[in-house]
């Protein structure tokens, strides 16, 4: 190599290695095998039951659940143009309709829709407006901050596993998934985010569950608090990590994958995720990697922790928990313009034990309904 072709070399490096030190900034690449899988518009006028279902269900403190009635499509200026929405309402403290909720009650009732599929690691990318720019009678102070009404984006999958007829103190081989390390549920989800804890909507809550763990970060969404449509992606990836030292006799397979069995092996090494047997007395544990969020293509923050590996649902709408605060006004809405679902197929994926959809717990007069 000359000296010409050398330096240029160097030059190449050295700009290579500034430019990565200096923009550490995460990406919404996609990577090879990227596959868009679920597409929504409701360009059709209507909520399609093989895509979606709505949610009538009553969960929490300080409200009086979701209802259908508050979910619905209906026209909207989009970037310009206008179109079908979906449209999740919600009602305030100050609301006196005919609308009810949980227990016959008509203030604090949302709306919101789950996705029929369940989805893993991918891209997840919403195009929203919460509240909106123009006063009306009945509406909150200011429109663009519905203030009390928490919007949210999420994905939900849920399995309780009882001990059955052994201890709750032991595993039981004979049912594989029961860990008595557990409060006896696996639960997967994503908030992507949550808007208005104590009425702060310029403050997103990114929460992660995996199982009976919890991680919560808040970081701003102020740019989306104006009344206006903005795109909501969240990047979520799984990954199989090592685990040394497990042997054949301390696992059990059922469904498709393989559960520990023994309690030396610390819990905190594998959150009661399952693993994968690649050899005699070899695993690799099934396990969440992060879960990366932008808003209008601009990164906004990183969960590292305690992030899930099965998959779930993806529901969007409005709920009133009570730790949102006062609602003291009449109505307000989200409106959702579209929804886009790409599938990454991580190795790390978890697909087949949660598949479960949400169930209804109250009657359409709210009533609740026996278990």
């Amino acid at each position: 190599m000359n000296m010409k072709k050398a330096v240029a070399t160097i030059c190449i490096v050295l700009a290579s290695a500034t430019s990565a030190v200096a923009d550490p900034t995460p990406k919404m690449t996609m990577p090879p095998g990227s596959k868009l899988v679920f597409v929504e518009d409701w360009s059709t006028g209507r909520i399609d039951p093989d895509k979606w279902y709505v949610l009538h269900k009553h969960w929490g403190a300080g409200n009086h659940g979701v209802v259908s009635q508050n979910v619905f499509v209906a026209r909207d200026m989009v970037d310009g143009v206008d179109k079908n929405v979906l449209v999740c309402r919600g009602h305030g403290d100050h609301y006196e309709g005919s609308v009810v909720g949980w227990k016959g009650n008509v203030k604090r009732v949302g709306g919101a829709i789950v996705s029929k599929p369940f989805f893993a690691s991918g891209r997840f990318e919403v195009v929203m407006k919460i509240g909106s720019t123009d006063a009306k009678p009945g509406g909150p102070k200011d429109p663009k901050r519905p203030i009390g009404m928490v919007p949210a984006i999420w994905t939900y999958g849920y399995r309780w596993v009882g001990p059955g007829s052994s201890s709750p103190q032991s595993f039981n081989r004979s049912n594989p998934l029961f860990n008595p390390h557990m409060r006896n549920e696996y639960w997967s989800e994503i908030d992507m985010p949550e808007f208005g804890k104590g009425q702060d909507l310029e403050t997103g809550l990114y929460n992660t569950f995996l199982n009976a763990n919890h991680q919560s970060r808040k970081f701003s969404t102020k740019d989306a608090i104006d009344g206006k449509y903005h795109t909501f992606t969240s990047i979520w990836r799984t990954h199989l990590v090592p685990m040394d030292g497990i042997t054949d006799g301390q696992v059990k397979e059922s469904e498709g994958f393989w559960w520990i069995q023994d309690k030396s092996i610390p819990f905190a090494n594998y959150r009661g995720n399952p693993l994968k047997r690649v050899g005699k007395n070899r695993y690799q544990l099934y396990a969440g990697k992060e879960v990366i969020h932008f808003i209008d293509g601009h990164y906004v923050g990183t969960n590292p922790t305690h992030v899930p590996a099965m998959a779930a649902q993806l529901t969007v709408g409005v709920w009133f928990p009570g730790w949102a605060g006062a609602s003291p006004w009449k109505e307000s809405k989200v409106s959702i313009a579209s929804v886009k679902v790409w599938q990454y197929g991580d190795p790390g994926d978890v697909r087949g034990i949660l598949t479960d959809d949400v169930p209804t717990n109250m009657d359409p007069k709210g009533n609740p309904l026996g278990r």
